[in-house]
């Protein structure tokens, strides 16, 4: 596999317009050591808490950092919102010497992080793995979350349905469609991801997405995939979130996790739970139509408020 010199990489070009997004919205890089084992990397405010504005927490989906899922959000939101943007365990510069793999440590993880900012109360998005975490998050610490959303994220998720995913993808196991180590690889992955096809993508860019994005840390994040807990058993072990106003949104023609598991979840969620499909998406609807997507989750997060 042919690798690009930083400066000819259109990963590493595209990565400074990003995080120049990020810092034109008032964000800036920050680290936290949350105890002896773990740290977070996250974008955040300068300040901790700097005015009276509400605060929104989104957490990415298993793939690229956090920073390569949220620009259009992380540009819509703050105005109105302290946004936090964290990398999860494994995810960018986040480490952990901890055994845990489970999605709930990366919850623990994500609410520790919040509570060492300062930050006592705050509305949550998740997308796809993201949105495990989200839901953990809101489980476990209900007295601290206002809103929650998740987006794309069969938090409902059978052993049944971890295999029927196989088999359209194809592969024998889930680190060969979620952690792409070829260009092959990463083009099934998008093709059940996005909506719009996009088959024409050149080799060497495919190339240098995997080894920019891909190719850090990939011995543990197959343990995160490994140690994922939702989706173990025959039936969908999951709490409601009976006190919580519930948004799940997803993307019509979503081949990772089917609309039908949508339906699904929006009945396991609670009487609070609602659900907005967005037509002609599939897995990230927060980027394949990020201004149908960032209204009706700022219509669902501003709703009631003064």
């Amino acid at each position: 596999m042919t690798i690009l010199p930083s400066f000819l990489s259109p990963v590493t070009l595209w990565g400074l317009y990003v995080r120049r997004c990020f810092a034109a919205s008032g964000l800036s890089q920050q680290s936290m050591k949350l105890d002896e084992h773990t740290t977070l990397h996250f974008w955040g405010p300068h300040q901790t808490i700097p005015n009276n504005k509400p605060c929104l927490v989104l957490i990415h989906g298993f793939g690229p950092a956090a920073m390569w899922q949220w620009r259009k959000q992380v540009q819509f939101f703050t105005p109105n919102f302290n946004v936090y943007v964290p990398d999860l365990v494994f995810f960018g510069r986040s480490t952990t010497t901890s055994p845990d793999r489970a999605e709930t440590f990366q919850a623990a993880s994500v609410a520790k992080l919040l509570e060492k900012l300062g930050v006592e109360r705050f509305s949550v998005v998740g997308t796809s793995y993201g949105g495990f975490v989200a839901y953990h998050v809101a489980r476990m610490w209900p007295e601290r979350v206002e809103k929650v959303v998740i987006a794309s994220s069969g938090v409902n998720m059978r052993g049944r349905d971890s295999e029927a995913l196989l088999k359209r993808a194809n592969v024998e196991k889930i680190e060969d469609l979620m952690l792409p180590a070829t260009a092959a690889q990463l083009r099934k992955l998008v093709r059940l991801a996005m909506f719009k096809k996009v088959d024409m993508i050149p080799q060497f860019f495919m190339n240098d997405l995997i080894e920019k994005l891909y190719s850090d840390k990939r011995k543990e994040k197959m343990e995160l995939l490994k140690g994922v807990t939702i989706g173990r058993d025959d039936k969908a072990n999951i709490s409601p979130l009976h006190d919580k106003e519930v948004l799940i949104v997803w993307g019509e023609s979503d081949q990772i996790f089917p609309l039908e598991m949508a339906t699904e979840l929006k009945q396991l969620m609670g009487t609070k739970a609602r659900l907005e499909v967005i037509k002609n998406t599939s897995h990230m609807p927060q980027i394949e139509d990020s201004v149908q997507f960032n209204h009706i989750v700022q219509n669902f997060l501003c709703k009631d408020r003064v």
